[in-house]
């Protein structure tokens, strides 16, 4: 299959993200050494790992998470079409969480050699990738709330609208229904709840008529029960920049 020039790149097109000046986009493509893709529950980037390759998601699923000695596992963020992975690694010296992909995926491998004549040449699309660290810190933070003070049910119906909106701005999910490799053992990790936990909460929600989740395919029945059970509304997501 031959790989997609960044002029012609699908994601450009979505309201989610910034279109980028000819300029910025022709300095990504220099930066961009070809595609790789990932099977599922394929390790993209190990935890701790000294050298790290610099990602942008093109297609699929993954998730960033930390495990401890026991083998128990939290995730940290889930990954969208878009997303640039490894930028921490470029000041932390390694890589500070690892990446596993959900499902076959496929990412941009970018020169992680050029991120300097990135910020000494294209100072605005380096304030992006800053603002993209910096963001990817506020998702975590959201996280670190929902684990410490939100009920299950809470912290469930929180994650699984802020999964929808994500996708239906770059055009992976409409009118209500999102199809997605997520399965309950991913909600569980980032959610610090056991699986059985998180089937019961699952179960007692889609009682209320709240949503369906079976098989990869989440339907959202009552967006409106379900935004004032989270505590979180329509909130339009800024355009993110694009690598």
């Amino acid at each position: 299959m031959s790989e997609i020039p960044c002029r012609a790149c699908p994601h450009r097109r979505q309201p989610a993200f910034k279109t980028g000046t000819p300029e910025q986009i022709d300095f990504i493509q220099t930066m961009k050494t070809g595609e790789e893709t990932f099977e599922p529950s394929e390790v993209v980037t190990a935890e701790g790992a000294a050298e790290t390759p610099l990602y942008t998601l093109l297609s699929g699923w993954a998730f960033r998470y930390r495990t401890l000695p026991d083998g128990r596992r939290q995730i940290l963020n889930f990954l969208l079409p878009g997303d640039l992975i490894g930028v921490q690694a470029n000041f932390l010296g390694e890589a500070a969480h690892g990446v596993e992909s959900m499902g076959t995926t496929v990412f941009c491998r970018l020169a992680r050699s050029k991120m300097w004549d990135l910020y000494r040449g294209y100072p605005e699309l380096a304030f992006d990738v800053t603002w993209l660290t910096a963001h990817e810190e506020g998702l975590v933070d959201e996280t670190l709330l929902s684990v410490g003070r939100r009920t299950a049910m809470e912290r469930i119906a929180t994650l699984l609208l802020y999964l929808y909106k994500r996708a239906a701005v770059i055009g992976m999910a409409s009118d209500g229904v999102l199809e997605t490799p997520l399965r309950q053992t991913h909600l569980a990790d980032a959610l610090g709840l056991s699986r059985a936990h998180v089937n019961e909460t699952l179960g007692r929600l889609e009682k209320r008529g709240l949503f369906r989740f079976r098989r990869g395919r989440l339907e959202i029945l009552n967006p409106k029960a379900l935004e004032s059970l989270a505590d979180y509304y329509d909130q339009p997501l800024a355009p993110r920049p694009l690598l």
